[in-house]
């Protein structure tokens, strides 16, 4: 590795550190765990899926999303399910990778993603508020101005420095710079100390403290489903993100291996499940983080903090933190995505809002299958409508239809409109050269259609049939529709 490249990536993975750890704590707090818990899933994960994961660049820990999941779970019954539930959806996890399902991510379209983008963007901006409040309460005074001078100055650093240098990560300037100012003239704000405390030790390898029971894999079997999914559909959607953004081709199926695999790991670790950030991905690939070296240097550097540092890191003010993640909120807004509502059609800015407003209010899960769902409705809708059939009158008399679409379970009504067997002479020829055959459906249509017209009294018969609707046909047991080669 060339000397600029690595110092790019630990620079950029020390910088994604400082914006990890506050997050996995967050995130332990809101499931009821204690913060060395997220901070150990948050080193597991990220350290494994960085060396030997599909995606170098991206940064994985601790989610959010995956922590609502589980919060009714260790409510309910404690911590040690909850490693068990990790245990569970890792295998989950790897199974999804190792069936090659992670190809159908391909299957989500453009205007899902920039809800997804667009919805986690506001998720990220709206999560820093919770930062502006002491205990239950909402800053007011002096702390709420000294708060937002803080973030205005973090902010400001960010934005302007790339104008003088980019030697360095702008967030990590940002983040050192104003801690040490706060440090140097005692200026009395919120530190990542007041969240809570990090120091600890190394994690002990132990299994689950559970009855190993039928009963205990009923009550763990929908959370651990669940939050597969879940880190699965977050993990290949940034993934796709990276790729755009880098320009180059990651591994999806080995990222849901090697997701899976950390998983069970941070389970056995006393840590709780995780998947891929986007905030932390887009930091450490807005810092220069491209390879491998800055995503284990991250994940260390979370170590590192627990068993070294916890005096140090706690120090840093929550306003350099909070500065730094509405940056990272307003780069990973599609803005782009606002400026073409009015020229594409409308629902792709159905599909676009939908997914954003979903996100934000319920959950990722939800949000993309709605915008998937939405989507596909559109497409089935469009193609059915664009069945249509040329006809004329034979020199013989007969009636010659030349279908031009698809036929499939939503066309299968327009298709069969288009026939009058009523009116049409005794025989009546269906050219099929120009017609795809898609689903049962097609074939029912058709069986319809050769009944109708034996129903009146005429012959139908049809003619260039693909193979693949000659083997439909065959699959389906019917042998008595009338098929020819030609006319």
């Amino acid at each position: 590795m060339k000397p600029a490249r690595l110092r790019a990536d630990v620079l950029a993975g020390l910088t994604t550190s400082f914006a990890l750890a506050p997050e996995c704590i967050a995130f332990a707090l809101v499931a009821h765990l204690n913060p060395l818990v997220g901070l150990y899933g948050a080193f597991i994960i990220c350290t494994l899926t960085a060396l030997f994961g599909g995606r170098p660049g991206m940064v994985s820990g601790a989610a959010g999303s995956m922590a609502v999941v589980i919060v009714a779970l260790v409510v309910q019954h404690g911590v040690q399910y909850l490693l068990a539930t990790v245990l569970l959806g890792g295998l989950v996890m790897i199974a999804f990778g190792l069936l090659r399902l992670g190809k159908l991510v391909r299957m989500v379209p453009y205007p899902v993603m920039l809800g997804f983008v667009n919805g986690l963007a506001i998720v990220i901006a709206l999560a820093q508020l919770e930062h502006f409040k002491a205990g239950e309460t909402w800053l007011s005074g002096t702390s709420l101005y000294l708060m937002l001078g803080l973030v205005a100055l973090t902010m400001a650093i960010v934005y302007l420095l790339p104008r003088l240098t980019r030697a360095v990560p702008p967030a990590l300037v940002a983040i050192l710079g104003v801690g040490v100012l706060v440090y140097l003239i005692d200026l009395p704000t919120r530190t990542l100390g007041d969240m809570a405390h990090i120091a600890g030790g190394l994690p002990g390898a132990a299994l689950p403290v559970v009855p190993w029971t039928l009963e205990t894999l009923r009550i763990i079997a929908p959370y651990a489903v669940l939050m597969a999914l879940v880190g699965l559909l977050e993990t290949l959607l940034t993934l796709n993100l990276t790729d755009e953004i880098t320009e180059s081709r990651g591994y999806p199926d080995r990222e849901c291996v090697t997701l899976g695999a950390a998983n069970m790991v941070s389970g056995l670790f006393g840590g709780m499940g995780g998947c891929a950030m986007i905030g932390q991905t887009m930091i450490n690939l807005s810092s220069g983080g491209r390879g491998r070296l800055s995503g284990v240097v991250a994940g260390v550097m979370i170590l590192l903090f627990v068993l070294f540092l916890s005096p140090l890191i706690e120090r840093i003010p929550l306003a350099a933190l909070v500065g730094v993640m509405f940056v990272v909120a307003q780069q990973t807004f599609a803005w782009a995505s606002l400026r073409v509502l009015n020229r594409v059609p409308f629902h792709d800015v159905l599909v676009i809002l939908a997914v954003t407003v979903i996100t934000v209010f319920t959950d990722l899960a939800m949000a993309v299958l709605c915008g998937i769902v939405i989507a596909a409705l559109n497409f089935a809708w469009q193609h059915a409508r664009e069945l249509y059939a040329d006809t004329h009158v034979e020199a013989d008399g007969s009636k010659l239809y030349l279908l031009h679409g698809t036929l499939f379970f939503a066309s299968t009504t327009p298709f069969l409109n288009l026939f009058d067997p009523a009116n049409d002479p005794p025989q009546v020829t269906l050219d099929c050269r120009h017609l795809s055959f898609v689903d049962y459906s097609a074939i029912a249509a058709l069986t319809t259609l050769r009944e109708r017209y034996a129903k009146a009294g005429k012959h139908l018969r049809v003619v260039h049939l693909s193979e693949r609707c000659k083997h439909l046909l065959r699959r389906a047991g019917i042998q008595h529709v009338e098929v020819s080669a030609g006319l």
